[in-house]
């Protein structure tokens, strides 16, 4: 494991910062964006966040709860979304409501990628004006990765990867639709989250591990998009705990 690591952290210019345990990790990490948040705010009176979705986030959800930050102030939204209800057990909306804004949070401004229509598709126009009244570019974005090497809802083999991963496509958002995973998406483009000033992937598990070392190799990016990230000269740190 640690010469996987060490190899991993070469490949990365040691952008690669490794915890025994993932509440080491969760404790550093909540910690980092209450720091960066917190000087964006006292920089220019506002900060951005851009959360993902999924189990690995849910004990940093909580931590940044409880955080003092002055929540008014931030403005949260999504990398991704799946195209359900906000009440559905798949929705990452929901996910941020019930763990995040609670206690000091709860004050924070949130906007979600779902709005009232039926397709992804016919909400796009709608969800690109919304994120274009957030202050941009984002402050903090955490991203997610998973097995097949996809992140946000940036998958392999879609078939608007190529408008998604485009560096200089306009849009902040794209509705998507994986191959092989269900529901259709509203994915943030990876054109708005390179523009973040603090890029985050937020890794747990020995699979996600062998993932990241995969997409360090050579390949297509499209075989992995998410090393449309790793392969770029953005501000990212990525945070891994077994």
């Amino acid at each position: 494991m640690k010469t996987q690591l060490n190899q991993i952290e070469a490949l990365l210019n040691n952008k690669l910062v490794n915890f025994d345990n993932a509440d080491q990790l969760t404790t550093a990490l909540a910690e980092h964006i209450t720091k960066q948040l917190t000087e964006a705010i006292a920089d220019k009176g506002k900060a951005t966040l851009v959360l993902s979705g999924g189990r690995t986030p849910i004990p940093l959800f909580k931590q940044l709860a409880n955080a003092n930050i002055a929540w008014d102030k931030v403005y949260i939204t999504l990398a991704d979304e799946r195209w359900v209800s906000p009440s559905d057990e798949s929705s990452n909306e929901r996910l941020i409501h019930q763990y995040l804004l609670q206690n000091h949070a709860a004050n924070a401004n949130f906007t979600g990628l779902k709005t009232h229509h039926d397709l992804a598709t016919a909400g796009e126009t709608e969800c690109n004006n919304l994120l274009g009244k957030l202050p941009y570019p984002f402050d903090v974005v955490v991203l997610g990765m998973g097995n097949d090497g996809h992140t946000a809802s940036l998958f392999p083999e879609s078939s608007r990867l190529a408008e998604g991963l485009d560096p200089n496509n306009p849009n902040h958002c794209l509705a998507i639709t994986p191959m092989h995973a269900p529901h259709e998406r509203m994915s943030l483009t990876f054109a708005s989250l390179k523009q973040a000033k603090q890029l985050i992937l937020h890794l747990c598990g020995t699979e996600k591990l062998n993932t990241l070392q995969t997409a360090c190799e050579d390949g297509p990016i499209e075989d992995m998009p998410i090393r449309a990230f790793l392969r770029s000269h953005l501000p990212l740190t990525i945070y891994w705990s077994p």
